[in-house]
């Protein structure tokens, strides 16, 4: 059964060095469904993020790490990039914010460098995702089931593995959230 969405709240984890396309496309699409969205970052002001081979555009954030409750939302994005991906998952608000959602049995959603941060949860074991290519060992040996597919989705844990599958990646965000599947 399809649920209301415009009543839903996602929460975007990021700080600078975000892949720019795999935060915009995931927000856009979150925007044109009427769900309400809020950046958090572990700074608050901007951040800025990473296009291609430079930096990118700069994005205003809506809260930082320390006032953000994972109660407050039903879903959570992590775009991916590696300065991105690297700073969070050594940093322990935003790794205690995301292992909430886990406790919760709330929708994560993660593509590319971004499972580098649900790693830190230690909440792997058993699950099947995918990521970039660089981060099969990692996850491997974090527990993971790891796959090379464009998305895959295991109870509720959204991943894909590059800007290249972001279509999809986005459709299956959508699926979830109309569809609670893994409720």
């Amino acid at each position: 059964m399809e649920k209301q969405i415009t009543k839903k709240r996602a929460a975007i984890l990021a700080t600078d060095g975000f892949e720019q396309s795999e935060f915009e496309k995931p927000l856009e699409t979150l925007l044109k469904e009427g769900i309400a969205v809020d950046v958090i970052s572990i700074k608050k002001g901007t951040i800025k993020g990473w296009r291609e081979k430079n930096w990118g555009d700069e994005f205003n954030v809506d809260k930082s790490i320390e006032n953000a409750m994972s109660a407050d939302y039903d879903i959570l994005i992590l775009p991916g990039g590696v300065i991105n991906s690297d700073t969070l998952r050594v940093n322990a608000d935003a790794v205690n914010f995301v292992s909430d959602f886990f406790e919760q049995g709330k929708t994560i959603a993660a593509i590319c460098h971004a499972p580098w941060i649900l790693i830190e949860t230690g909440k792997l074991k058993g699950k099947r995702l995918t990521s970039y290519k660089t981060l099969k060992t990692d996850l491997i040996n974090a527990g993971a089931l790891w796959s090379d597919k464009e998305v895959v989705v295991d109870n509720g844990l959204i991943t894909s593995r590059s800007v290249k599958d972001l279509t999809a990646f986005c459709e299956k965000i959508i699926e979830e959230i109309k569809h609670e599947i893994h409720s």
